[in-house]
């Protein structure tokens, strides 16, 4: 069927939505055309690692990436949802640690595959949620909040820290951290030192943002 509608894709026509949707048809053929090699067969997986990858989806997806990307892929961005039940409201301290090593461990195999396929240097990752953690207990586990953190990996990485940790001594007026560094300079860094444009389109009120230096 695919195959069928891609080459309806590309048969000619001077009528602009049938153009638009002719187009639409052949650039999915073209993905599935390009991604077809590494779709597993017979339950292996159609790419091989030179490195070995921790036994679980989120660790054979990054897998996968890496072949991708050192296949010639045209990739720019990728956001892949890391496995874990980190809204830690209850049994907290039994189940954040297993989380935490569970993605950790797959980071480091990616990092190290890229690294030995040569390809380190054109591949940046950051590690983010989408919400922190209230330092006070809530049950076994802790609320919600506002404060939390980011982490930028790879070869051309600056490696240094972006602002500070708060303390516990003094939250805000909502009982959470205190922030010390904005997350939207953190993306407006990402956007002109790696991406290579403009953050002022992209993120609102950008020129008030301090960019911190993210790329070595």
């Amino acid at each position: 069927m695919f195959e069928a509608i891609g080459t309806l894709g590309r048969l000619p026509t001077t009528d602009p939505q049938r153009r638009v949707a002719r187009l639409v048809a052949t650039e999915v053929d073209d993905i599935r055309g390009t991604l077809g090699p590494f779709q597993a067969h017979n339950g292996q997986p159609g790419f091989t690692s030179p490195v070995t990858y921790p036994d679980n989806d989120f660790a054979q997806r990054l897998a996968a990436l890496a072949a991708m990307l050192d296949a010639g892929v045209p990739i720019r961005c990728v956001a892949i949802d890391a496995p874990g039940g980190f809204d830690t409201h209850s049994n907290q301290a039994g189940s954040l640690g297993d989380d935490i090593q569970t993605v950790c461990d797959a980071l480091l195999a990616f990092q190290r595959d890229l690294e030995a396929r040569g390809i380190g240097s054109r591949v940046l990752t950051q590690v983010w949620s989408e919400f922190g953690r209230r330092p006070e207990q809530n049950d076994t586990g802790t609320d919600h909040g506002a404060g939390g953190v980011a982490f930028v990996i790879g070869t051309k990485a600056k490696g240094q820290q972006v602002g500070e940790f708060p303390g516990l001594a003094t939250l805000d007026d909502s009982d959470n951290l205190r922030a010390t560094a904005d997350f939207r300079g953190l993306y407006c860094s990402l956007l002109e030192q790696w991406f290579g444009v403009d953050a002022t389109p992209i993120i609102p009120g950008a020129q008030n943002f301090t960019r911190p230096l993210l790329v070595a």
